[in-house]
């Protein structure tokens, strides 16, 4: 039996005023990777591709640990990410019969005087689940699924909100602190 789950999730987030504007920030996709995901989480594949191992889920009586390789680049100051492909450990039956679609951007935006963010991840998943689930109705299939594809994008929300400025605004200390760092005062000498 295939099912589609699915879920969307929109973010805005006003980033106070920094030193180094955050569109500097923005053209570092790997920094994005590692606010998103916990870094122990993740394996630099290329420079634009990169391999995030999920904490395991539960759907159903399933537990299943989705890893997933996504491209992240910066085109004209916007953020994208898009899945290239997925595994999902546990489950050998899920994992031949499972396919996910997630594809995202992040881009700033001028709201009033100050910067913001503004992003959108679509998440899509196809599978054909076991047949102990069969008998499951399927508005309750549907329900968990996207219940769970939800809570997914959620996280991954809140994990932008505060990792990602955390880490912008350290990054835009560091960074001026090495700017101010390469300034190197000239000699004065006396004219003859």
């Amino acid at each position: 039996m295939s099912t589609r789950f699915s879920a969307s999730q929109a973010v805005e987030i006003v980033v106070p005023e920094q030193p180094i504007p955050i569109q500097h920030y923005l053209r570092q996709p790997q920094r994005l990777v590692n606010a998103l995901v916990d870094p122990s989480r993740v394996e630099h594949l290329s420079n634009e591709c990169f391999r995030l191992t999920m904490r395991p889920l539960t759907f159903m009586t399933l537990s299943i640990q989705p890893t997933v390789d996504i491209k992240v680049w910066a085109h004209n100051g916007t953020i994208y990410l898009q899945s290239r492909g997925c595994e999902i450990r546990g489950v050998d039956y899920i994992n031949q019969r499972f396919a996910l679609k997630l594809k995202g951007y992040l881009s700033p935006s001028q709201v009033g005087s100050h910067t913001g963010l503004q992003g959108k991840a679509d998440l899509e998943v196809q599978v054909e689940l076991p047949p102990p689930l069969w008998l499951t109705p399927k508005p309750i299939l549907e329900a968990a699924g996207n219940g769970l594809l939800k809570s997914v994008l959620l996280t991954i929300k809140q994990r932008l909100q505060h990792q990602l400025l955390a880490d912008y605004y350290a990054w835009a200390s560091d960074t001026e602190d090495t700017e101010a760092g390469l300034i190197i005062p000239q000699p004065q000498f006396p004219l003859p």
